[in-house]
């Protein structure tokens, strides 16, 4: 005979799934854009934490995309292999050489990784780049930047036919070239053009900071568009938050319902953000 007593911990998660209920019925087909770096790349735990959620909104009819970043992983391959680079108002020109080693790591090391995390956990991933099926054709950000890219084109119809077969979509941060070039694009940015080319219901930027803070530190919840604007004239918003709060305003004026800054540190966070009233960042919409 068995017995188990019903403590306070088993009851909470039962209320817990039961409260979540109107937030998966809210979420049954939607597509979500997920934006994943961070501490959590490097981290088995965490990348194992993050592929079961991933799993978990597959398994409640939504479509997920992920859409990955690579930056520390590159460093580390470029200095291995003696790469050096020049840099340009505090950016990093991307040269042959780099862009080349900048694609192995993220189609290949990178990209790989979360795809096998994800398929551990009984789902099916599948990796891309953006080169593949031309998903984003791209121009130069910035001609001294070399082949640094700005998404000019984005073909989502391939991702659209990985839902139909119950796929998730692990996209690297690469474009192709109108000239047969590869260029290297921001996470967050390539990460706002799949989204806004999907229509996307969400699309979550994690990251390793609470979320968007005002002029007391307090982190805001939601906002809007305009006050967005606003704390960025006042200078409330500054530094690393920006580039984050400019890809969140243009996702949704390009089509977006919705742009949730994510505190990636907090365990199951993409969950807590779509399934739970409380939320893990600092959402914003148009």
């Amino acid at each position: 005979m068995k017995t188990q007593d019903m403590t306070r911990d088993y009851l909470g998660t039962a209320r817990t799934l039961s409260e979540a209920l109107p937030y998966l019925q809210r979420y049954d087909d939607a597509t979500v854009v997920i934006k994943f770096g961070g501490n959590a790349m490097g981290d088995d735990e965490a990348m194992a934490s993050f592929a079961r959620d991933i799993v978990l909104l597959r398994q409640v009819r939504v479509n997920p995309v992920v859409v990955h970043g690579g930056g520390p992983m590159i460093n580390d391959m470029l200095a291995k292999l003696g790469v050096t680079s020049d840099f340009v108002g505090g950016k990093r020109v991307t040269d042959q050489q780099t862009v080349e080693v900048v694609e192995m790591v993220l189609s290949g090391l990178v990209n790989k990784r979360i795809v096998q995390a994800i398929n551990a956990q009984g789902g099916r991933a599948v990796g891309l780049s953006g080169k593949d099926a031309n998903l984003i054709v791209c121009d130069p950000a910035d001609p001294k930047l070399g082949f640094v890219g700005e998404p000019n084109e984005v073909n989502p119809q391939v991702l659209t036919n990985l839902f139909g077969d119950d796929m998730i979509p692990v996209i690297a941060p690469l474009g192709a070239g109108r000239n047969g070039e590869t260029f290297n694009i921001n996470g967050d940015t390539a990460a706002g053009a799949i989204a806004a080319a999907l229509k996307a219901d969400r699309l979550l930027l994690l990251t390793n900071v609470a979320g968007v803070k005002n002029e007391a530190g307090e982190v805001v919840t939601a906002l809007s568009a305009a006050e967005v604007e606003e704390m960025t004239e006042k200078g409330i918003i500054s530094g690393g938050m920006i580039p984050k709060t400019e890809t969140a305003l243009q996702a949704v004026r390009n089509g977006v319902r919705a742009c949730t800054i994510v505190d990636g540190r907090v365990s199951n966070a993409v969950l807590l953000e779509l399934f739970t009233e409380h939320g893990a960042g600092s959402m914003i919409r148009a």
